[in-house]
């Protein structure tokens, strides 16, 4: 098979090595890529947001397969363009993307089919907004409406700092055309984790859990990034709390979906809350995390394009009983820029990766990085490296992450130390 995959992330390179390792991969091309998955695919200069060049690409290739990393494509409707065109792809329609590209369309479409998730308000007028505000009870969540790369959602402690962010993202200057309409929404306290099922609009293939770190600073503190880190499973995942998620959450929302008129394809990663032990939807995405896909991959034992293909072509029936994991849980943790989530020197040297490749089962998987003139590695983004690895346990995992972190001599790079903190307490204290 011939393969096109959309992205240039750590997500993006996870899913590049899981696919180049396929039996069925003859080749693999990654628009537009970055300098790791050049290791084990073509890269080809094409930007993700480049709709007709992309489609013109598979074209002339005559690609089988397209799949979707980002989630900005699939909003843009590239899987829409593709099918058109008479192409496979791994990716929900531009109707069915709206579960990430608007969370008011999410959270009307729990309202109205009964998925549990907080108590929201709608709104694009700051007035009414702030006159729904005053009325709630703190802390209490603000969030942008549209796309705004894992960033846009401010938790507020008191009703004067959430009345401010939301005049922020109404004005445009927080996030842009995404903060065009908010989401005013009830805080929930409790355990977060995240859930991965596929689906090919009819059946649906339980994907693994895992648990994300989004604050930039230890303890989880400080601003929401798009992700500090991820291990796999989640801690608090039990078989008793895998089907209520699937039955109250996953099964009803693909259902929900197919009801609607834009059935969903494609990976479903739902970011859930335990409140009092009881999964809620916090929000949806329409794609693989990212750092969650790198755990993933590293635990998944199955032919990953396999199962790809059989989504896109509305076969999930025939494999899915088909798909194995390792029982060894994997973490990530994420190297990133001194200074992200704000602003941050670009093009600063990176060294030392090839010194960590005595480490077993570990994989550094690529983000925001480049060769400079002189090819030397450098970044080019604020979520730079996914430094990945597996072990019998989580504390073995991490111990080889950090491990292979020392090694890498990055002067201008930061990390957590304390990823996978949760899962270790409650490991040390049951």
């Amino acid at each position: 098979m011939k393969v096109l995959l959309i992205g240039s992330g750590g997500r993006e390179h996870a899913l590049a090595l899981a696919i180049s390792e396929s039996k069925h991969c003859s080749s693999l091309y990654c628009a537009p890529g970055n300098v790791g998955i050049e290791s084990c695919s073509e890269l080809v200069d094409i930007e993700v947001e480049d709709i007709e060049n992309i489609v013109k690409f598979a074209k002339d290739k005559v690609i089988d397969l397209v799949v979707i990393g980002p989630e900005v494509p699939l909003v843009l409707g590239l899987a829409d363009k593709l099918q058109e065109a008479g192409i496979d792809v791994f990716g929900p329609s531009k109707l069915a993307a709206r579960l990430e590209g608007s969370k008011g369309f999410t959270k009307d479409l729990c309202k109205k089919y009964n998925i549990p998730t907080a108590a929201y308000g709608r709104f694009t007028d700051i007035k009414q907004a702030k006159a729904f505000i005053e009325k709630q009870n703190v802390p209490i969540v603000i969030k942008a409406d549209g796309l705004a790369a894992g960033k846009g959602v401010i938790i507020a402690e008191d009703i004067n700092s959430a009345i401010v962010a939301a005049e922020d993202m109404l004005s445009g200057n927080s996030f842009g055309k995404a903060g065009a309409e908010i989401i005013v929404e009830e805080f929930m306290e409790g355990a977060e984790l995240s859930y991965f099922a596929l689906t090919d609009g009819k059946t649906i293939l339980p994907f693994m859990s895992a648990q994300d770190h989004k604050r930039v600073g230890e303890g989880d503190t400080g601003l929401n990034t798009g992700g500090m880190g991820a291990y796999s499973p989640a801690y608090m995942m039990t078989p008793e709390l895998e089907k209520k998620i699937l039955t109250r959450i996953i099964e009803p929302t693909v259902s929900a979906m197919q009801k609607e008129g834009c059935p969903f394809t494609g990976v479903l990663y739902a970011g859930l809350i335990l409140v009092d032990g009881e999964p809620k939807l916090i929000e949806y995405n329409a794609r693989f995390g990212d750092p969650e896909c790198q755990p993933l991959m590293m635990r998944l034992q199955s032919d990953m394009l396999e199962i790809l293909y059989a989504t896109a072509q509305g076969r999930l029936d025939e494999i899915r009983d088909l798909v194995k994991w390792s029982d060894d849980p994997a973490m990530c943790v994420v190297m990133a820029a001194k200074g992200y989530p704000e602003s941050y020197k670009k093009n600063t040297l990176i060294n030392g990766l090839e010194r960590t490749a005595d480490i077993q089962d570990l994989v550094i998987f690529h983000a925001g990085t480049a060769k400079n003139e002189s090819g030397q590695l450098v970044n080019i983004g604020g979520r730079v490296l996914g430094v990945t690895a597996k072990g019998e346990n989580l504390l073995e995992a991490k111990n080889k992450v950090y491990r292979a972190i020392d090694i890498i001599d990055w002067p201008d790079g930061f990390c957590r130390r304390d990823i996978g903190w949760q899962a270790l307490t409650k490991s040390r204290t049951s």
